[in-house]
């Protein structure tokens, strides 16, 4: 039989589990970068939730988004990898083991991920609980000889127009309601900066629409400045990356935030900003008073409600090129 010279050669395909959420795949957004730099002739598979396929395709480094995810932030179960095993493949999930194995399962040629004492025959750099998230998952990688860049995290301006240019982003809602601020103390913070003549808009998940309506009602807001039920991806980015500053707490729009150089001052609780929050830069103010606490639990964290309303406020008129009153 003569050979089909016309036939495309197969790329080398680089899977990266990430089956988080929308702050975790941002903070991963320097390691997918640098592994797109190092391997620029793979195809770069990223494991992670169906819904974050805009988000993942606005980085520039993912070619496919393989849908992965999993309740309560755990280790998929499967992967539905189809083909010939990974080239390479890497753990930006966790420590392991459960996601070692899981990548491991699918026989990749090389696997880069952390030690872990119940898997011996994985080499890698130790797992340091405290570190910062960014910096994690680069120092992964330049334990492995890629080059990557903790502070490589902007995305892109989006081209569609913001909903609500200037206005002033209130998100009550978190992953947990450790997490959650009172919506009380939002509802003080939007009526002030109303009386400053800023306009103020609150938004909110798909499963948050009740704490959103709440919000609005205690603020007072319009109709027009409630974006409940989940934005899509394209139309949040653009809001945020418009916006006069974003205030929220330990969640993935405080990362968008940051992805776009958008002015924001985040509410930390349970979790220490040196190891969730944003870079050292004079438009994002992380509000902390300590100590850590359960970011699972089931109410807000006694941290959380050490930050008071006159707190957030003076953080908001501290932001370069805030109105001063």
């Amino acid at each position: 039989m003569t050979p089909d010279r016309t036939a495309q050669p197969v790329r080398p395909r680089l899977l990266v589990l990430r089956a988080l959420g929308l702050g975790d795949l941002l903070a991963g957004v320097p390691a997918l970068r640098a592994l797109r730099r190092a391997h620029p002739e793979y195809e770069l598979v990223l494991a992670a939730p169906a819904e974050l396929a805009p988000v993942a395709d606005a980085t520039g480094a993912v070619d496919r988004l393989l849908p992965a995810s999993a309740p309560g932030r755990a280790v998929p179960r499967t992967l539905h990898w189809t083909g010939p095993p990974p080239d390479v493949a890497v753990d930006l999930h966790g420590n392991g083991p459960p996601s070692h194995r899981l990548l491991l399962s699918l026989c990749p040629l090389k696997l880069l991920a952390f030690a872990h004492p119940d898997l011996p025959g994985i080499e890698g750099p130790p797992w340091y609980p405290e570190e910062h998230e960014r910096d994690r998952w680069c120092r992964l990688l330049r334990a492995h000889g890629i080059e990557a860049d903790p502070g490589d995290l902007l995305l892109p301006r989006p081209e569609v127009a913001s909903p609500a240019p200037g206005a002033v982003v209130l998100h009550p809602g978190a992953g947990s309601p450790a997490r959650c601020w009172p919506v009380e103390r939002y509802a003080t913070v939007a009526a002030e900066l109303r009386a400053r003549g800023l306009r103020v808009v609150v938004t909110g998940g798909a499963a948050e629409s009740d704490l959103v309506a709440r919000l609005a009602k205690e603020a007072g807001l319009p109709d027009t400045d409630v974006f409940g039920g989940g934005l899509p991806f394209e139309l949040l980015s653009a809001l945020v990356a418009g916006a006069y500053a974003v205030i929220s707490g330990d969640t993935g729009i405080a990362h968008l935030a940051v992805a776009h150089g958008a002015r924001s001052v985040t509410l930390f609780g349970p979790v220490a900003p040196s190891r969730w929050g944003p870079p050292s830069d004079p438009r994002h103010r992380a509000l902390w008073y300590g100590p850590e606490g359960d970011p699972h639990g089931r109410r807000p964290d006694p941290a959380l409600l050490r930050i008071t309303a006159d707190d957030v406020l003076r953080a908001v008129g501290e932001l370069p090129g805030a109105q001063r009153t």
